[in-house]
């Protein structure tokens, strides 16, 4: 998985890039692409916390966020 920093070198070069996250990062996130000159990078965020999730429930979270996942990819 990118951090922020990597999605932001990622990016730099031309190749398409994003971050996951929890909603508990949602902020250090949007200051972090902000403060690497990159404000209003997407990214996405699954609900947090999700260490307690079963795999069937990890599963379906994930599974809802794969078309915005390969949007943010494409576009």
């Amino acid at each position: 998985m990118c951090s922020v920093h990597d999605t932001v070198e990622f990016e730099k070069r031309g190749i398409p890039a994003t971050v996951i996250i929890t909603q508990a990062f949602r902020n250090a996130c949007i200051f972090q692409f902000r403060s690497k000159g990159m404000a209003g990078h997407p990214y996405i965020e699954l609900p947090h916390p999700i260490s307690n999730l079963s795999d069937d429930e990890m599963r379906e979270v994930t599974l809802k966020e794969v078309d915005a996942l390969v949007k943010q990819l494409v576009a």
